[in-house]
């Protein structure tokens, strides 16, 4: 499965960029929790935020593929600075498959300029995502919507321009309840509560909406209908962080070789030890079967075929592939790898929260055997 000639030419671009703007930033942006505005500026300029959007709204008319080829090149060095390239996919991609053609109109071309940044908040304190347990609700009054309730771990809620919030509409408790909206920065009674630190150096936020009201068009989909612009959110996402863990375990893998060449231990090169090289060979192959599960996905996704099924193999499979790589990776570089001054540490922390976030690993695995055994909600 080969690269077409402007696949080549995106992904030089890309590795040219990397080199020149991420590299020398890359050690600060990874272990602190400093947002990088100017990669936000320059990943707009060269069209990595807003690659989906389509030419008739002023975009670049990218894809899938090439949003994971890029995930995968920034990632390589840093990859708190990759996920500033995909921020925009979970506002995007919902946008353009269930928004109005009026609200693509409205935040399309806008977002498209670049430098805009969008967030998701789905999750709730002590209900994560689970729709049963979701407590924010919705009230039309008139020609507006009013919000109340509490979000919680959203992401980039103090950078984001525009953020897609859920909540229940009516009395229904159970998923059919659920609705998507469009909430602005800057609406009356959308308040960020608090940042919370995470592991990796990054953060997220606690936000409440307290009589929060919005015009009665910001309704993303349809009312009672708001998962299907997540779920659709959620796979792309999902092929996104396998290029992101691919990136991950490129870097961790280069760095291990390079030590066990050169690193002897009672008079032999720790690249002639069985266990080490056994080792690489693991992470070499488990690396090139997820590179070809995420292009092979992606390509589907491009096609338009459902991806749900490779989407949660592809998240189990990438994650844990990243940790144990990195984990392979500190433990042949001894006390160097578990220092403060290599990068390996911030590429395992990164690794670490990537098996929690966008469904944990327990979960995509129950997903993945009730759709193999044709279980009810599989």
């Amino acid at each position: 499965m080969s690269f077409s000639e402007e696949q080549v030419a995106f992904r030089d671009n890309v590795r040219r960029m990397v080199a020149k703007h991420v590299a020398p930033i890359a050690a600060e942006i990874d272990e602190t929790d400093r947002f990088p505005l100017e990669l936000v500026k320059l990943f707009g300029e060269m069209g990595l935020m807003q690659l989906w959007v389509p030419e008739r709204y002023d975009g670049p008319n990218g894809n899938l593929t090439m949003a994971c080829i890029a995930r995968e090149e920034i990632s390589k060095v840093s990859p708190a600075c990759a996920s500033i390239a995909a921020l925009n996919t979970m506002f995007i991609m919902p946008l353009l498959h269930f928004g109005s053609e009026e609200q693509r109109r409205k935040y399309l071309p806008i977002i498209a300029k670049g430098g805009v940044v969008t967030a998701i908040a789905i999750s709730e304190p002590g209900a994560g995502g689970d729709p049963a347990g979701m407590k924010t609700r919705a009230v039309l009054e008139g020609e507006e919507w009013v919000l109340n309730g509490r979000k919680i771990w959203i992401s980039n809620a103090r950078a984001a321009d525009f953020i897609i919030v859920m909540a229940r509409v009516g009395s229904d408790q159970r998923q059919g309840g659920i609705t998507s909206f469009i909430v602005e920065k800057g609406t009356p009674g959308f308040i960020i509560e608090r940042e919370i630190p995470m592991v990796g150096g990054g953060s997220t936020y606690e936000i409440v909406f307290e009589d929060c009201r919005i015009p009665k068009a910001s309704v993303l989909g349809e009312v009672g209908k708001g998962y299907a612009p997540m779920q659709l959110r959620l796979r792309t996402r999902r092929l996104e962080m396998g290029s992101t863990c691919v990136g991950i375990t490129k870097r961790a893998l280069d760095m291990m070789c390079e030590h066990a060449k050169q690193r002897e231990t009672f008079g032999v090169r720790l690249a002639e030890r069985q266990a080490i090289q056994w080792w690489i060979a693991d992470i070499s192959t488990r690396m090139h079967a997820c590179r070809l599960m995420v292009r092979d996905a992606a390509d589907k996704t491009d096609r338009g075929e459902d991806i749900r099924h490779e989407a949660s193999m592809i998240k189990v499979f990438a994650t844990e592939m990243a940790y144990e790589a990195c984990d392979h990776a500190m433990q042949t570089l001894g006390a160097l790898g578990v220092t403060l001054e290599l990068p390996l540490n911030a590429l395992w922390q990164k690794a670490r929260l990537m098996r929690v976030y966008e469904g944990p690993s327990e979960v995509h695995r129950q997903a993945i055997a009730r759709r193999v055994l044709g279980l009810r909600g599989g």
